[in-house]
């Protein structure tokens, strides 16, 4: 254990995993006219949300690929790099997640998907973990998770 986060459990899923669940979630509200789809802006910041709230909750990491403090905000390069050319996605396919990690990533979905990727960008700004990470270098899982607990989460430190 390092700093609270579990670092020898593996991730559950990968990056592009979470990345096809949000994907799906926001087609679905796009066709019964609740949403809208994703851009890539704003998939990488629910990406960085849903990472946040999980190490904060279970102290591991929802997937193993580095968060990276780019300009515009938390980048997982892998995905930023295979949507980069998509105005919006609409690629549906299907993907397994566990109940549990759904629960998660669902709130996460409720909470911060309401906001347009640029308003996403601009609180990414003002939060602890992107300010004190060099630009284009990997944002520690450990502050992401003490910022979460502290600034979402909320919980009582008796």
């Amino acid at each position: 254990m390092e700093n609270g986060i579990v670092t020898a459990k593996k991730a559950p899923y990968t990056a592009q995993q979470i990345a096809q669940w949000f994907i799906n979630r926001s087609i679905l509200d796009a066709e019964s006219n609740k949403g809208e789809l994703l851009s890539n802006m704003k998939l990488q910041k629910l990406l960085y949300y849903a990472q946040g709230c999980f190490l904060a909750l279970k102290g591991a990491p929802l997937f193993g690929e580095e968060i990276l403090a780019w300009e515009h905000g938390p980048v997982v390069q892998e995905i930023y790099r295979k949507y980069k050319k998509n105005l919006f996605i609409d690629s549906f396919e299907d993907v397994k997640i566990d109940r549990d990690i759904s629960s998660v990533l669902e709130e996460a979905y409720e909470i911060f998907g309401q906001f347009s990727a640029w308003k996403l960008r601009d609180m990414t700004h003002s939060e602890t973990p992107w300010l004190k990470t060099e630009q284009s270098e990997a944002i520690p899982p450990a502050l992401i998770s003490e910022y979460f607990k502290v600034k979402y989460l909320k919980y009582d430190n008796k």
